[in-house]
Formats: C-alpha cells, sequence, structure tokens
C-alpha cells in the first residue's frame, strides 16, 4: 500500500509536467527543462543503458524460465541465456514493425495479466464453499518474527521489492505526442492505472494470506534464498497458494499467469522505452541516427534496437559476474575441504563487513532476477526524485507556463514524495551497496560522455559557419 501511496504523489507530480510539456520522452523533457541538457542527458543515458534494458532483461529471464518449467525441457543456464536474447530480438522486430502491432499486442496482454490478478485476488473466495483449504481466517492473524531487528533495513528491502511491482507507473508519459488530448487523457491513464494497480496488488496480498499462514509465506523467501536454484526451480507464494486449493495443476496455472504477465511487461517497456532514446537523438544530444524513424515503418527502429541490445549485454555481463563468484566460492569449498584433510589452515572467506566482501555477497546471494531489479530500482530512483523535484523548480523559473493541471497539495506533495524517496535512496546505498553504488558510476560515466558529445557538436557548428 506503502508503494501505491508513493506512486500517487508521484502522478500527482508527473501529471502536471506532462500536460505542461506533451512532448515525446517524458521526464527527459522534464529535467531538461527545469535543469537543462546535462542532467537530462544522464537520465536519457541511464535510461537506456540500465532502467529499461535491465527490466527488459529481468522479465526475459523470468519468461523464458516460466516457459521452461511448463514444457519440461531441461535446459543449461547457458541455453536459457540464449533463449532470453531471441526472446528480445523477437519483441525488438514486433515493435519495429509497428506501433499497430506493438499496441495490439499491448492491449492482448494486458487484459490477460488485469484478468490473471483478479483470478488470483478472487479465487479463494470463489472456491471457499467447495474447497475447505480455499480460505481460513485465521491465517490473517498469523505473525512472524522478522529476521531483520533494524525496522528502517525492513522498510528499505520491502520498497526494493515493491517499487518493482510499481515500476512503469509513469510510463505513459514518454508517449505524450502520440496521445490525442493528452491534457484530459494523461492524468487520467495516470491515476486511473495507478488506482487499478493498487486495488489489484492489495486484493491480491489478501488473498494470499487468507490461504497461507505467514509462516508458510516466509518459507518461500527462505526457500529462494538458495541461489544454486534456477528460475524454473523457485517457488511463489501464488503457486503454493493455488497448490493449497486445487493441488499441482494450480503450480502450472500459475506458471502460465506469470508467462503472460512477464511478457506482456517486456512489450511494455519495448513499446515506450526507446521513446527517451529517441527524444536525446532528435535533440541532438545523443547519436542522431537513434532520433530517425524507420521510413517504411515510422517507428524508432535504431533506438529500439538500441534498447533491446542493452538488454542482453547487460543480462549477459549479470550472469557472467554470478557464475564468476558462484564458481570462485566452489574452488574456495574444494581448497577448504582438502586443506581440512591435510590438517592446515583453510583459505579465509571475504568478509561482509568490508566493501569488497558485501559486493561478493550481494552477487552469490541474489539471483540473476534480483540482481538486475536493483540495478533498475535504484538508478530510477535518483531520477524520480529530481522528476518531482522539477514541478518545485519550474514553478518558480515558469511561473506563467500553461498548465492544464496543477498538483494538488503543491508543495507539500513534492516534498514528502522527495523526502521519502531520498531515505528510501540512503537504506539501498547502506544494505545493497553493489546495485547502489554500481548506479551510481554508470551515471556519473556519463559526464565525459555528454562533454565529448557537446565537444563534438559544437565543433560541427563551427565547421558549418566556415
Amino acid at each position: 500500500m506503502l508503494g501505491g501511496v508513493l506512486c500517487i504523489l508521484g502522478a500527482l507530480c508527473f501529471a502536471e509536467l506532462a500536460t505542461m510539456l506533451p512532448r515525446a520522452g517524458g521526464l527527459y523533457v522534464y529535467l531538461r527543462e527545469a535543469y537543462g541538457r546535462p542532467v537530462a542527458f544522464l537520465f536519457g543515458w541511464t535510461d537506456f543503458l540500465i532502467r529499461l534494458p535491465g527490466s527488459i532483461a529481468a522479465l526475459s529471464v523470468v519468461f523464458v524460465g516460466q516457459v521452461v518449467y511448463v514444457l519440461g525441457w531441461d535446459v543449461p543456464t547457458l541455453g536459457q541465456l540464449l533463449m532470453v536474447a531471441v526472446l528480445i530480438i523477437g519483441m525488438a522486430w514486433v515493435n519495429i514493425i509497428g506501433v499497430v502491432w506493438g499496441g495490439r499486442l499491448q492491449n492482448f496482454t494486458t487484459i490477460i495479466k488485469a484478468g490473471a490478478l483478479v483470478l488470483v485476488a478472487t479465487s479463494p473466495f470463489i472456491l471457499w464453499p467447495f474447497v475447505q483449504q480455499a480460505f481460513d481466517a485465521a491465517n490473517l492473524t498469523t505473525t512472524v518474527d522478522p529476521a531483520e531487528k533494524d525496522f528502517g533495513a525492513r522498510l528499505g528491502v520491502i520498497l526494493l521489492a515493491v517499487m518493482w511491482a510499481y515500476n512503469g507507473w509513469h510510463g505513459v508519459t514518454p508517449l505524450a505526442e502520440e496521445i490525442n488530448n493528452p491534457q484530459r487523457n494523461i492524468p487520467i491513464a495516470l491515476f486511473g492505472g495507478i488506482g487499478i494497480l493498487i486495488v489489484l496488488y492489495v486484493a491480491t496480498n489478501f488473498a494470499y494470506h487468507s490461504v497461507l499462514t505467514m509462516d508458510e509465506i516466509r518459507e518461500v523467501g527462505v526457500a529462494n534464498a538458495d541461489t544454486t536454484k534456477s528460475v524454473i526451480e523457485r517457488e511463489t507464494v501464488g503457486a503454493n497458494m493455488f497448490k493449497r486449493m486445487i493441488g499441482p495443476m494450480g503450480v502450472a496455472l500459475v506458471a502460465g499467469m506469470i508467462m503472460c504477465s512477464t511478457f506482456g511487461a517486456i512489450n511494455t517497456n519495448l513499446l515506450q522505452s526507446p521513446r527517451v532514446t529517441f527524444a536525446m537523438g532528435r535533440d541532438g544530444a545523443f547519436f542522431r541516427i537513434f532520433g530517425r524513424v524507420h521510413a517504411q515503418f515510422g517507428t524508432p527502429a535504431p533506438a529500439i534496437l538500441l534498447t533491446a541490445l542493452m538488454a542482453i549485454a547487460l543480462m549477459t555481463a549479470a550472469a557472467t559476474a554470478k557464475t564468476v563468484v558462484l564458481k570462485r566460492d566452489a574452488a574456495a569449498r574444494a581448497a577448504g575441504a582438502q586443506a581440512q584433510a591435510d590438517a592446515t589452515p583453510a583459505p579465509s572467506p571475504s568478509a561482509p563487513e568490508t566493501l569488497s566482501g558485501r559486493v561478493v555477497d550481494s552477487l552469490r546471494d541474489s539471483s540473476i532476477f534480483t540482481l538486475l531489479t536493483n540495478f533498475v530500482i535504484f538508478s530510477a530512483s535518483v531520477f524520480y526524485v529530481l522528476g518531482v523535484a522539477a514541478v518545485i523548480v519550474l514553478r518558480q523559473t515558469r511561473p506563467d507556463a500553461e498548465r492544464p493541471y496543477r498538483t494538488w497539495g503543491y508543495p507539500f506533495v513534492p516534498l514528502a514524495f522527495v523526502g521519502v524517496y531520498c531515505w528510501f535512496l540512503w537504506r539501498v546505498y547502506l544494505d545493497n551497496p553493489l546495485e547502489a553504488r554500481t548506479g551510481l558510476c554508470f551515471i556519473a560515466l556519463g559526464v565525459p560522455v555528454f562533454l565529448a558529445f557537446r565537444w563534438s557538436a559544437r565543433r560541427a557548428g563551427g565547421a558549418r559557419k566556415s
């Protein structure tokens, strides 16, 4: 619920920005108008380098894992990664050949996703008269002792997962130029979409707790902490709930729901994500080829293709880093066993209290999906803060600009959003140093790239004048 409230606060601010500046690029445009081209470039740089490709890669990993599970295939990790790459390229091609095809696919998968959540949320109560295990009110009162005693750390971990579920809450804004009557329709889409998500997510979690006890739900998380398991071997709360109600068939049913949901989310990201890169290319802040549209299909084909290739590269990098750490651990265990047999001191493991030790622990203890989603959420949150703060900045620098919609509760709403998100970023920085510091390094890497582009543009401009 807290994640939904934060998204509503953000939507109240983004609605003002989107109706004031209804242009392709969304947050990129708002940051450019509020802070100038350097900050806007860093957002676009991070957007195509981490946030959107990371989302596509993470969702594709889950989709392929569920396909392999449903079909009963025994596919090694390398084979699954190749399947992920083929999936991403195929989805990119669908979105390149036309917005109509991508839009039709999006409409279909959205209906399936919403229907799946409605089914999960209502099935315990529909089956209650017929299945004894479908609903037990006593489960709603069960509790567990948290493993993490620090409330701030617990809340940070929860928000990291919750904000991934809500990620994309502002996704309609980059499409502003392609929407009829954006001053009216963008606020409706923002508030309506987030409101529906909140209702579905809260109802779904209520359904989980009505069937399973808190201990049973926690056991799913404990089981999934074993990162030697592949995606297809991991459990989900939804699968356990349906298994309790209708037996093994319920596990396959949930796998199908996950496939439909992730497939639709991949298409969503490919449909709206290249619009930011496209806006940068058209703006002259990035290679101009990415500001072009396909001559036949009229879609930003170079930007879509770049996003797909970056998703494959990010997935490969995360999988490679994790494989290296797991192999190193296996070698250390073998050396330890040999040392014990020889009665010599075993090599000491990396100390978790050091930064390098905590980074290695993150690679070891987190799945590829978790690593990717943590990268995405931290990097995106930095610019969400700047985007919401842009409402305050533009109220001061452009007070006379036309604003068809004004943020309700200004300035308390944007200040509340910025305050909570700054605290959240600090918690992630403390508890997930690998994801946080790598994200900051990628953002910082954009500074010399921006300077190089600006120098190149000035040089080209000088040559034209000559």
